[in-house]
């Protein structure tokens, strides 16, 4: 059950307020509470549960890393979607919505890379070199492309979702979204069907306070999904880190180990078998007296022989 708390804020705002009876849409007839003076009622207790819903889902988006394309073309919506998309670092259209925006968006993307371009351009100067008729043209076209496109120059894949503010003036944004399957959230009047909305928030999309309040909550839970993300990245970068300094002191002892082995098997060379070692070196090497005797022997057989040799000649 809604919070009476949230409800009253809603109704404060006004957000209660639908259009006149006979501009209703009948698929809008279980989120109207009553009729007023030719005016339909919203029941806010379904609006505020649809809020928390559609929240829920944006935060998981917006924690996901995707983007969520903020729609808004109409005059009393424009500067307050911006500015709440601003906020929450999200892409927004508040001017006329670009045919093919979503289903031809590599020739969009092809529009944001000119911008840039021409951007780079004025920085190394090549701007300068051009005519004066030719500046006034270039300068023309960005100003232009900004207009237009200047929100969702960082954009640089299809958006996660679309939230849209009166889907009715919005239809082909809503209809490019359901080509391509992206999931849509928006403020639906009770002139809208919303059957073709994911998550339809009825609301007054026409009352700017209306707008405000929806849009700063949506923002609000995009911003939270947006920080859940940023605590999460966080949170694994210094497990990595942990992971990788745990490692490393590892490596380190196992080295230590190493060393200290290798040390302890120098100093274990036992000192009985060191002069076992040495006896038999000793053993092996002949005495002074005995080569001596030798050489002598080795003389004497010597004369023997050549006496021996010149005797038989």
């Amino acid at each position: 059950m809604a919070d009476n708390k949230e409800v009253k804020s809603l109704l404060d705002a006004g957000v209660h307020f639908g259009h006149l009876t006979r501009k209703w849409n009948p698929n809008m007839a279980p989120y109207i509470y009553m009729e007023r003076n030719g005016i339909h009622i919203i029941n806010l207790y379904k609006t505020a549960a649809k809020l928390e819903e559609a929240n829920e889902a944006l935060k998981k988006i917006a924690a996901s890393g995707r983007k969520i394309l903020f729609v808004a073309t109409k005059k009393q919506a424009k500067d307050i979607v911006s500015e709440k998309a601003s906020d929450a670092n999200m892409p927004y259209i508040t001017e006329r919505w670009p045919g093919g925006m979503l289903t031809n968006f590599v020739t969009i993307r092809r529009a944001v890379k000119k911008m840039a371009s021409i951007d780079r351009m004025k920085q190394d100067g090549t701007f300068n070199t051009l005519s004066k008729k030719e500046r006034l043209q270039v300068s023309r076209l960005r100003a232009k492309l900004e207009k237009n496109l200047g929100s969702i120059s960082d954009m640089s894949r299809l958006p996660g979702a679309l939230f849209i503010v009166d889907t009715t003036r919005e239809h082909i944004a809503v209809k490019e979204a359901q080509k391509l399957n992206i999931p849509i959230f928006a403020m639906v009047d009770t002139n809208s069907d919303p059957r073709e909305i994911d998550y339809a928030i009825p609301s007054n999309d026409d009352a700017s306070k209306s707008v405000e309040k929806i849009v700063g909550k949506v923002s609000e839970a995009i911003i939270e999904g947006l920080a859940e993300r940023k605590a999460g990245k966080e949170k694994s970068e210094a497990e990595k880190a942990a992971k990788k300094a745990k490692k490393e002191a590892k490596k380190e002892e196992e080295a230590k180990e190493k060393q200290a082995d290798k040390k302890a098997d120098k100093k274990e060379v036992p000192s009985k078998d060191k002069e076992d070692k040495k006896a038999m070196k000793e053993a092996k090497k002949p005495t002074k007296l005995e080569s001596k005797e030798e050489t002598l022997e080795k003389a004497s057989d010597a004369k023997a022989k050549k006496k021996a040799t010149k005797e038989e000649e």
